[in-house]
């Protein structure tokens, strides 16, 4: 496990969001298991670009963060099913301002990443 040795700051609320939920998938993940999909096999089949490997990962963050929790059930084989606390739940209005940003400027987004593509591959 990376332990950080740089002094952290928690005193510029976007750097405090961005320690929780920055990652990869982590906004993704919290939406899957707001909607109910809370089974890590679950989540990678909704989120088919990340491994399984990255959202275990990014769950036990969560997990350090106490966004969600976790509930192991007996049996063969083991299931694990995450659900988000009430810590986790205010993260919802974050996550509901993102995905209608998202929504919002799709096309003008993926317009933009085709340009940059052309730009970057132009480059080399």
């Amino acid at each position: 496990m990376y332990v950080n040795k740089i002094p952290q700051t928690f005193d510029y609320g976007v750097t405090v969001t961005m320690k929780v939920i920055g990652g990869k998938w982590k906004p993704c993940i919290i939406d899957c298991i707001a909607n109910g999909i809370n089974r890590p096999t679950q989540i990678q089949k909704a989120i088919k670009q990340a491994t399984l490997r990255v959202i275990n990962q990014q769950l036990c963050e969560l997990l350090d963060y106490e966004i969600v929790s976790k509930q192991t059930f007996e049996g063969y084989p083991l299931r694990v099913e995450y659900s988000l606390t009430t810590f986790g739940k205010t993260l919802l209005t974050v996550i509901d301002a993102m995905q209608h940003w998202g929504d919002t400027h799709a096309e003008k987004v993926a317009e933009l990443a085709v340009k940059r593509n052309e730009n970057v591959a132009n480059e080399l």
